[in-house]
């Protein structure tokens, strides 16, 4: 069996909870901005902000998960932004409460999920690592949405 190679995965803070998305996921980490809120958005949806020429819609993980805010100190908030991802050829970007710092995972490491994680699904979650003594969540983020919420996102425009 052929051993899988190390990968990378950029570390944020959601609540209470450390979160990772594969690094390869990610197209670009901006910090917090003005979002344009949008009418008839799901919930969960912030708005749309313009990156370089790119409508992009914010999705607002603690609504689409009913996590609670949680209160920031000023120095962490300057930690707070958005994380640009692609789903399914989509950009989109994912509010979080803090950007932490990119890690090294050996897939040898990664536990399988606990059923239920602070209110995130196992569906949405790669596993679980145990990381300097932090468990850090790695979103699958290629599930986060199903085909009917992203045909809905990509109709979001300004």
């Amino acid at each position: 069996m052929e051993k899988q190679a190390q990968f990378q995965v950029v570390t944020f803070q959601l609540g209470q909870e450390t979160y990772g998305v594969d690094i390869m996921d990610v197209k670009r980490i901006v910090g917090l901005r003005e979002v344009r809120e949008i009418p008839n958005a799901p919930p969960y949806v912030e708005g749309i902000l313009n990156l370089r020429g790119v409508v992009t819609p914010i999705i607002n993980l603690h609504k689409r998960f009913m996590f609670k805010n949680v209160e920031l100190s000023d120095d962490d908030s300057l930690l707070s932004g958005f994380i640009i991802i692609e789903i399914n050829k989509m950009i989109l970007g994912i509010m979080i409460d803090k950007i932490l710092r990119v890690v090294t995972i050996d897939p040898v490491h990664i536990q399988p999920p606990p059923k239920m994680i602070s209110g995130i699904g196992v569906e949405y979650i790669q596993g679980v690592v145990n990381e300097e003594g932090n468990y850090v969540i790695i979103l699958d983020i290629q599930k986060l949405f199903n085909p009917k919420e992203l045909q809905q996102l990509s109709t979001i425009k300004s």
